[in-house]
């Protein structure tokens, strides 16, 4: 390494510091941390620090941290009131830092007492992060997977992570946006994907097979779907819900034993009418795409 960069290297660690104390300086009687946020926006640091925007940045997320891991390991109460400020005034500094907005909205969403418990607001940043980085796909699917996790919002998960897709070209996010409609119950959304994803795959291919299966998922969990509707009428024509499944076939509601595309037996539960692809089934692993089966 040259003397130059050297040089130059420890005269810009050597004004930290000082730039801080000219911000702080400047701030008159508001001094402290709190005073500062509230009283100053990132437009105003901005103004303020005209060429030092992306230093300036990077102090403000400094701030971030060590306000976030200082709350998380000493404060007995952790409210995280300046986490937002401090998050916003960053990214208006550098509208294009990456891990503020990943990270950030991980501090924002996780919820109380280890986070701001604001998975909102951590969605609505990284959707400003997908304006300013639009080719950015992590963003993208983060933001994606926190609208299904935050707001179970399938639908609306599942279409922005298939955009991440887009902009990956990566056949896995287009089947993680897949099992997300399944997951959520959207099942006839989540057929048109996987059936897309099926169609544009080679012969033979892995993933042609893959969607093919999950196809079958969805046919099961619709065929379960239709005999737990059979189970109440036959609920309502008795005045009890059968013992077995096989009950149906006896009474006519159904022509032959139920079983799903595998060809295994569904799980029944008399005492409740549930029916759902049972877990010695070999779709059972799978048919919810890793999450929780959703509530009827």
């Amino acid at each position: 390494m040259s003397r130059w960069p050297l040089a130059l290297l420890c005269v810009f660690i050597a004004c930290v510091p000082w730039t801080q104390r000219v911000v702080d300086g400047r701030l008159g009687p508001f001094r402290s941390q709190e005073e500062v946020l509230y009283v100053w926006s990132g437009e105003k640091i901005r103004r303020m620090t005209p060429g030092f925007h992306d230093f300036m940045a990077d102090i403000y997320w400094l701030r971030t941290v060590q306000y976030f891991g200082g709350l998380r390991a000493f404060a007995r109460e952790r409210r995280f009131e300046l986490l937002e400020p401090l998050i916003d005034i960053t990214v208006t500094l550098d509208p294009r830092f990456q891990i503020v907005y990943r990270y950030g909205a991980t501090f924002l969403a996780e919820p109380s007492p280890t986070g701001a418990g604001k998975p909102e607001v951590a969605i609505a940043l990284l959707d400003r992060g997908c304006r300013n980085i639009p080719r950015n796909w992590r963003i993208k699917l983060q933001k994606g997977y926190f609208i299904f996790l935050f707001l179970r919002d399938a639908k609306r998960a599942s279409e922005t992570i298939w955009d991440a897709a887009r902009i990956n070209d990566d056949v896995r996010l287009r089947n993680f946006a897949a099992s997300i409609l399944i997951a959520g119950n959207e099942r006839e959304a989540a057929r048109l994907m996987w059936t897309q994803i099926y169609d544009d795959s080679e012969e033979k291919s892995f993933m042609r097979r893959n969607a093919g299966e999950h196809l079958r998922m969805i046919d099961a969990i619709d065929r379960a779907a239709e005999l737990a509707r059979l189970v109440a009428v036959f609920e309502r024509r008795h005045g009890r819900r059968p013992g077995s499944l096989d009950e149906l076939v006896v009474s006519g509601l159904v022509r032959s034993r139920p079983v799903d595309p595998s060809g295994a037996p569904f799980f029944y539960d008399p005492a409740t009418g549930r029916v759902d692809v049972s877990d010695r089934s070999p779709l059972y692993r799978r048919t919810y795409g890793g999450f929780d089966r959703p509530q009827p």
